[in-house]
């Protein structure tokens, strides 16, 4: 099954996607100077935004969530799938948990494309 999965920022415009996840109430690193200009692909990003007890705790539900949601659609014949991750402005948050995500399903059967809609965007 192809999986489409991609981070975006909610205020550029909502995706076409089947599942959309709403990361906007993880830690936000555009209020921190040091971290504001970097994106969640850098590792200091995204610690920030996922070692703390809320991401901690979002991923244990999150990740066993979306591998039975895969499961289940490719038991149930579908071709692809397209997932969402969306936080503000699709650059920090977003980023960090599609990043993670990318890396839980890298070693799986799903033929998987990632990109950052808005990563680049203000």
């Amino acid at each position: 099954m192809k999986v489409t999965l991609f981070s975006f920022g909610f205020k550029h415009g909502y995706p076409e996607a089947e599942t959309v996840w709403d990361v906007r109430f993880l830690p936000n690193p555009y209020w921190v100077p040091e971290l504001k200009e970097y994106p969640g692909l850098e590792e200091p990003v995204a610690s920030y935004v996922l070692n703390n007890d809320t991401g901690r705790e979002f991923l244990t539900h999150l990740v066993p969530c979306l591998l039975f949601l895969l499961e289940s659609h490719k038991a149930a014949g579908r071709d692809d799938i397209i997932l969402a991750v969306g936080c503000t402005g699709g650059r920090h948050r977003s980023v960090a948990v599609t990043s993670h995500l990318e890396k839980i399903l890298a070693d799986t059967e799903f033929d998987l494309t990632v990109y950052h809609r808005d990563i680049s965007k203000d």
